[in-house]
């Protein structure tokens, strides 16, 4: 039966929840406070730069293909993908930089240098990573939560121990390899899904299977070409967008989500779906006595990274760079300290660059080269201009001093995106960039859930809900959603 559905966001969830539910013959709505699609993945064009200014990376492709193909496509058909050689480059200092190939034997032999039988036991190690990536896929990440015993049953007791659950990556990964700079390659993403390597579970090794065996991606155009070809899918399939109209309240009626009110008026729905930051959906959006999470729920919840973000475009080419370029400082856990142990602005911070115009030549000018630098700090940190301009000096000069050219007199654009930035554009919990860590206890049933437990017909999708973080994980959280409201 044909349902009236509105989705609050046009992120990646919104759109794919959109696209899947207009497909299977809803009346769709997705209404917007922004004057596009994208959410986090916006992108920002000045004096002839296009910057992504969320995500950059584009992994899991399975992920992608999975929905494309529900959609009735494939990505092949709907983006120009690249995938990136070298996958990334590493700086372990300003004299100590590797580049991670795009194929594995060669990835091999770089372990090799990094300790004897390196490679031997990077294949045992992606050999058992692969392995849990297919039984994490099949029989976990594709799957709702909604009751202990869906997480804490006899199959998940025998697999969670084979999929490393139950241990932090940290510990796992030393079981392993006993070089400072293997280990750095192979836990670095954790920062990107919103913990720290001794805080998340090591079932995330399974992101070395995705970066070193399933490749690192590009599609030309930036990730805001992937947004622009979901919106065209779900707008083909019939789903409507309504653009600059935030969403003031959810109207419920009798314990029922029954529409959504913008400024512009109500627009009435038989199922609410939620993709904005889930604390602002319950704090500011429904009434008190509709909330599922306290403020003490909240309080005690160990919040992803927020992010210190240069935007920066060069009148020339930057040498050093490739497409992905990590800086990983020699004591990076005590980077990761101050982001959740003892939350400030770090002193000698770990960092990323991306150089999207080392592969693509429409996001600069011609000769002029786009980075951007980004840096995982803490949550709730207070974002003032003096401070930022303070931090900014420190990372120019570190960067200029790791690769041995000069930046600043390069710099012809340049733009700054931090913790208030993330609350006024998102909403975004003490401008979290990221939403929950992932910690054993916000795994799976111990995130926030789906569906309302209060509101019927209320479902949340995004990166506070379950698998997690990232864009792969935020569409497989939408399908989760799309796929209960179709059953």
């Amino acid at each position: 039966m044909a349902q009236r559905i509105v989705i609050i966001g046009a992120g990646f969830g919104g759109l794919s929840a959109a696209g899947l539910l207009a497909k299977q013959g809803h009346a769709v709505t997705v209404v917007e406070q922004l004057d596009h699609a994208g959410g986090r993945a916006t992108v920002w064009e000045h004096d002839g730069f296009r910057f992504d200014l969320g995500p950059s990376w584009y992994l899991m492709p399975d992920v992608y293909q999975r929905w494309f193909h529900q959609m009735g496509t494939s990505a092949e058909a709907e983006l120009d993908l690249r995938r990136l050689s070298p996958s990334y480059r590493v700086y372990f200092g300003a004299r100590d930089v590797v580049d991670v190939p795009a194929d594995l034997p060669a990835t091999l032999d770089l372990f090799d240098t990094f300790e004897p039988g390196g490679g031997k036991k990077l294949e045992r190690y992606l050999e058992r990573a692969a392995y849990q990536y297919g039984v994490a896929m099949n029989e976990f990440v594709y799957r709702d939560y909604q009751r202990i015993t869906d997480f804490f049953n006899r199959r998940m007791l025998v697999e969670g121990a084979r999929l490393n659950v139950f241990t932090n990556l940290d510990r796992y990964v030393r079981g392993f390899f006993d070089s400072d700079r293997a280990r750095k390659v192979l836990e670095y993403s954790m920062v990107f899904l919103g913990g720290a390597p001794d805080n998340t579970p090591a079932l995330y090794n399974i992101m070395s299977h995705v970066d070193l065996a399933m490749g690192v991606w590009y599609p030309m155009g930036g990730m805001g070409a992937v947004v622009t070809s979901m919106q065209r899918l779900a707008e083909a399939a019939g789903a409507r967008f309504a653009f600059n109209q935030p969403v003031r309240r959810i109207v419920v009626h009798d314990g029922r989500a029954v529409g959504v009110e913008t400024d512009a008026g109500i627009i009435d729905a038989d199922i609410v779906i939620a993709n904005a930051d889930y604390h602002h959906v319950e704090t500011r959006l429904l009434e008190p006595r509709y909330r599922q999470y306290s403020d003490r729920y909240w309080d005690s919840r160990v919040i992803a990274p927020s992010a210190f973000i240069l935007y920066l475009g060069l009148d020339r080419p930057v040498e050093g760079l490739a497409h992905h370029t990590l800086f990983l400082q020699h004591d990076w856990m005590d980077h990761f300290n101050t982001i959740f142990r003892r939350p400030a602005w770090p002193d000698r911070p770990s960092y990323y660059v991306c150089a999207a115009s080392k592969t693509d030549p429409g996001v600069a000018p011609a000769g002029a080269e786009n980075i951007f630098v980004l840096v995982p700090v803490a949550a709730g940190l207070e974002d003032t201009d003096a401070g930022r301009a303070r931090f900014e000096a420190m990372i120019l000069d570190d960067l200029e001093h790791q690769l041995g050219e000069p930046i600043r007199d390069r710099i012809v654009v340049r733009r700054s995106f931090a913790h208030r930035d993330f609350t006024a554009r998102y909403n975004a919990y003490r401008g979290t960039a990221l939403g929950l860590a992932h910690t054993l206890r916000q795994t799976a049933l111990f995130r926030p859930r789906h569906r309302s437990k209060t509101v019927r017909g209320l479902y949340f999708t995004g990166h506070y809900t379950h698998p997690g973080v990232g864009v792969p994980m935020t569409l497989i959280s939408s399908q989760l959603v799309a796929q209960e409201i179709g059953a």
